[in-house]
């Protein structure tokens, strides 16, 4: 179990309903913040074949809002792992039907733990970074993972 099953992200797509939406018609940030954890989720037990659960999230940066009847783009990709951990790196991009040009709205990571029947956290096949893209998104999960354990201190 040294290796990953897959390294490929996972991509969903979702529509922006009426419930989604506040008073303004935007998208609430907390369903948003779901959006994107469900595709935590997926790609990492696409990657370790494994059942997870989020054990922390790195400070989200809401960049745009997304409106009632948009399409929400989510790509999420593990991009850093410890011994349980799987730290997922995580787009939300919008896109207007009429124009079908996608339009980042927000970005993090999430880190995800893997988990037996009991709940216990178990090992997990871990990631290598092979490009420097890769490497560079491996040091901003690992200070983000640092951030938040410094703040728990």
């Amino acid at each position: 179990m040294n290796e990953p099953y897959s390294v490929e992200p996972v991509t969903k797509i979702d529509e922006v309903f009426p419930q989604d939406t506040n008073a303004y018609n935007t998208l609430f940030g907390g369903r948003l913040m779901s959006i994107m954890d469900t595709a935590a989720g997926m790609v990492a037990s696409k990657f370790a074949h494994r059942e997870f659960v989020t054990v922390s999230v790195d400070a989200l940066k809401f960049r745009r809002p997304a409106y009632q009847g948009d399409l929400i783009e989510t790509t999420a990709r593990v991009v850093h792992t410890s011994t349980h951990t799987a730290g997922v790196h995580v787009i939300a991009q919008r896109l207007n039907r009429s124009e079908w040009v996608t339009e980042e709205i927000c970005s993090g990571f999430f880190f995800m733990v893997a988990i037996d029947s009991q709940m216990r956290p178990i090992p997990i096949p871990q990631f290598t970074p092979k490009t420097t893209e890769e490497e560079q998104m491996w040091n901003k999960a690992q200070a983000a993972r640092d951030a938040m354990k410094n703040a728990d201190q």
